[in-house]
């Protein structure tokens, strides 16, 4: 080996074996494009039907979310109706417990009048029994001083003289 030597150019195609390279080369395509081409169809028609199958669902995945969404309109109106109704009968239920508080109330001042007025009434009555008691022993008493036997005669032939009138009727 030289080191002057340089690259060239060899024209004699057969002796630089360009034509053996390129027929090799046509022939390896010629056999890989086929064999490449089934796989890459192959391939090519699994991604498509992927791509299929994906849409797919990505379509029934949208009907589910409209009707989800449409669920929870109908929820939401429905939780709002029941938000109303619960609103109204509390507001009810309060009435109806101050009304019946008032009701309570009136009849628990009727009741307290009501014995209030008992209570008077029997301690009235108690107080004019014990005046008539009272009364009753005083003038006993000045009876007592008072009676003699003539008039203790006086009082018991008058009352049988009344019997007699009495009885003869």
């Amino acid at each position: 080996m030289s080191i002057n030597s340089s690259v060239s150019f060899n024209s004699d195609f057969l002796e630089a074996n360009v034509l053996n390279i390129f027929l090799l080369l046509a022939g390896l395509i010629y056999i890989l494009k086929q064999f490449l081409g089934s796989i890459l169809s192959s391939r090519q028609e699994k991604v498509l039907l992927a791509i299929s199958e994906s849409e797919e669902r990505l379509e029934q995945a949208n009907i589910r979310l409209d009707e989800a969404e449409k669920q929870l309109e109908q929820t939401q109106l429905i939780i709002n109706q029941i938000i109303q109704e619960a609103e109204l009968t509390a507001q009810r239920v309060r009435q109806s417990i101050l009304e019946q508080g008032k009701i309570d109330l009136e009849r628990l001042t009727s009741s307290s009048k009501a014995s209030i007025i008992s209570a008077e009434n029997q301690v009235k009555s108690q107080i004019q029994r014990q005046i008539t008691a009272l009364a009753i022993k005083k003038v006993s008493l000045q009876m007592q001083n008072k009676m003699t036997v003539d008039i203790q005669k006086k009082i018991i032939d008058k009352n049988i003289i009344e019997l007699k009138g009495n009885i003869d009727i």
